[in-house]
């Protein structure tokens, strides 16, 4: 006991300016329309100065990574196997490759670029699962490295920036192309970055737009578990140089956490009065995550990445948005 109340208040005022900084973060995103994953990070960025000295700095971290894995882990309580039997096989495996084939195209620039692999693969997955929820929990199974830090930030800035753009240009295209309420939920659903981005832009179409966006995207969603699990164990089976840790589990416990979610959600386990709740504090747990993770880098470091960074992100969501435009053409 003793040790718990001695953790809480070393912890305690790192996780007090993380949660002061989502609030303010909320604050500004309901108020003056920024997305609140933007804000979060521009926030902690300013206050980076916290995380280098005194006593936040324990709490800070603390922040960064467990309460960003709680995030990550009541995610799956937004997942069903229901939602698969809702689209149809075609369409299913259309959003499933294209999750696949991005994550592929960014690894394969990475071999003809200078890029490493690992952040060739932790922007691909971003861009393809779920935005910045699928950066932090990408991140958490990589091999440590000097760049990890702020390969995250600036990967977690650049697909929410980016999010933002598409949700205001992509319900644009799908009008301009004509396509019918599923159609742009299928597209919009696909292509867009984050959960809030794409029902903002699906619910700017119409509701039913709207609800078939959700529904693909939280497809979308489900791949993290199975991204994560089958990188984790290539990841192990390279050399000794490649694995940071040996003892460090195959499956990490808060994507263990994620399936027994989706599993419980999935046999209807979970009441329909609890679920807007879980929602509401996976959002919270992931606001405050990477409020804490914007303090711990430097815009100096970030900026070292260079603007080459920015153009694999972009060119990973151009490969996005036309492999499921091209799809959806094909399938039709």
């Amino acid at each position: 006991m003793q040790n718990i109340m001695k953790q809480f208040n070393t912890n305690s005022p790192g996780i007090a300016i993380s949660v002061l900084i989502a609030i303010a973060a909320k604050f500004l995103s309901e108020h003056y329309g920024a997305p609140a994953m933007l804000m979060a990070l521009l926030l902690g960025i300013a206050l980076h100065f916290l995380s280098e000295e005194g006593r936040a700095v324990s709490g800070i971290i603390f922040s960064s990574k467990t309460i960003l894995r709680i995030g990550v882990a009541i995610l799956g309580a937004r997942v069903s196997v229901e939602l698969l039997y809702n689209l149809g096989g075609a369409l299913i495996s259309l959003v499933i490759v294209g999750v696949v084939s991005t994550i592929a195209f960014g690894l394969i620039v990475s071999r003809f670029t200078k890029f490493d692999w690992r952040f060739a693969f932790l922007t691909g997955g971003s861009v393809a699962i779920c935005g910045a929820s699928a950066a932090m929990a990408i991140s958490a199974i990589l091999p440590k490295d000097k760049n990890k830090e702020q390969n995250l930030i600036f990967t977690v800035l650049g697909v929410t920036v980016l999010s933002t753009i598409a949700m205001i240009v992509y319900p644009i295209i799908v009008e301009y192309l004509g396509f019918d309420a599923k159609q742009s939920g299928v597209f919009l659903g696909g292509t867009i970055h984050d959960v809030a981005q794409v029902v903002g832009a699906g619910f700017s179409v119409s509701s039913e737009t709207g609800e078939m966006a959700t529904l693909v995207k939280l497809i979308r969603v489900s791949m993290l578990a199975p991204v994560v699990v089958i990188a984790s164990l290539l990841i192990r089976s390279q050399n000794a140089s490649e694995v940071t840790d040996r003892k460090t589990p195959i499956l990490p416990f808060f994507i263990i956490c994620f399936l027994i979610l989706a599993a419980i959600n999935s046999v209807g386990w979970i009441p329909e009065q609890l679920l807007p709740f879980i929602n509401s504090c996976s959002r919270w747990a992931l606001l405050i995550a990477i409020s804490s993770v914007g303090m711990r880098i430097s815009i100096k470091k970030m900026v070292s990445i260079g603007s080459g960074a920015i153009s694999l992100i972009v060119a990973e969501t151009i490969f996005l948005a036309a492999f499921i435009l091209l799809g959806m053409i094909y399938l039709s």
